[in-house]
């Protein structure tokens, strides 16, 4: 579990308009941006159990004792409903932010489509102008509706003719698509996480962006990666890789992610060299799953979409969990996020 203690805190700032940074020659502009829209999430009815996040209390009991600082239990410091479970996905953000300004030279700044007090920030010029490479987190739940335009879209491919442009976009996990139960029952048991419900669809956001730059990749499932023996935090077994693919050393120094029970499989809806699935994650396949049951070991993890027509651009499909330290880093993670977010 991740120690926010370990995180230095300075001073933090908030509600401030953006300060677009210059180029600068051999030095990337990043820029997180988050599809969601943090009221639609923070707002979903609690005696909905399909399709939400779980509540700050909620994961107070699954977790606990992780959570039990008065820091993240006592109502008057911390928010206890949806709202205080989401701040935990910026927590846990930090270390990379961190990490990006030492590889770059400046804080990545971090976008919502709508923030916490309703501002709406499409992906337009303003998130992309001063942007080199953009990481693209699909956390979007499909029942809050968020789609982009047709201006979004149009600005997005405009972005990916840009020579050096980057996108790292990852719709999330996929379960229990299917209504029926008996399934939705054994997808929940194989991850295993008392917190996902049977139902949770994400990524409608992401995946349409990913239809219109024409890169053939669909989320499935939420598969568990099978881990290595021994005590203390779970650690997943090495990713297969296919390093002769990955041409431009995406995962150079790279062996492992970090672990999380439920990860995305990063299909490939056509098989004509447009998407090429640099890194497969070998799946625990001691928990039943229909995946699994279909003969599959591992699934895609990391797919490349290299430049192709106009799209001058290169674009990199991975689960955002991928960049968070909630669930642990080390030095392998480290080193991808310098791969991809580093370099001219």
């Amino acid at each position: 579990m991740w120690d926010a203690s370990a995180v230095s805190e300075p001073a933090r700032t908030y509600n401030q308009a953006h300060a677009p940074r210059p180029y600068e020659k051999g030095r990337r502009r990043v820029s997180i941006y988050i599809s969601w829209s943090y009221p639609a999430e923070a707002n979903r009815d609690l005696t909905q159990m399909d399709n939400r996040f779980s509540t700050m209390t909620e994961v107070r009991r699954v977790a606990w004792p992780a959570y039990e600082q008065p820091r993240f239990a006592d109502p008057l410091q911390f928010q206890q409903g949806i709202a205080g479970a989401l701040e935990l996905f910026f927590w846990a953000w930090l270390p990379f932010q961190k990490l990006v300004h030492e590889v770059t030279g400046s804080p990545p700044p971090v976008f919502q489509r709508i923030d916490q007090a309703g501002f709406a920030l499409p992906l337009d010029e303003r998130v992309l102008d001063d942007c080199d490479t953009l990481f693209l987190f699909g956390l979007d739940h499909n029942v809050t509706g968020q789609s982009p335009s047709q201006a979004e879209i149009e600005t997005l491919r405009a972005f990916m003719k840009r020579e050096g442009a980057r996108l790292v976009i990852g719709p999330h996990h996929d379960v229990g698509r299917t209504s029926d139960m008996a399934q939705r029952t054994v997808e929940h048991a194989h991850h295993g996480d008392e917190l996902v419900p049977r139902q949770q669809r994400f990524g409608q956001y992401a995946l349409k962006l990913l239809q219109a730059l024409d890169v053939p990749v669909e989320n499935q499932w939420a598969l568990r990666p099978a881990t290595l023996p021994g005590e203390g935090p779970a650690k997943p077994v090495p990713l297969q890789i296919d390093r002769d693919l990955d041409t431009r050393g995406w995962l150079e120094g790279v062996d492992s992610f970090n672990f999380h029970m439920h990860m995305p499989h990063y299909a490939l809806t056509r098989d004509d060299g447009t998407a090429l699935a640099l890194a497969r994650q070998p799946i625990d396949v001691s928990r039943p799953h229909p995946f699994i049951e279909a003969g599959g070991t591992a699934f895609n993890t990391l797919v490349w979409a290299p430049p192709r027509g106009a799209r001058a651009g290169d674009v990199l499909v991975v689960d955002s969990t991928v960049f968070s330290s909630l669930f642990g880093a080390d030095a392998s993670l480290e080193r991808f996020w310098k791969n991809v977010a580093g370099g001219a």
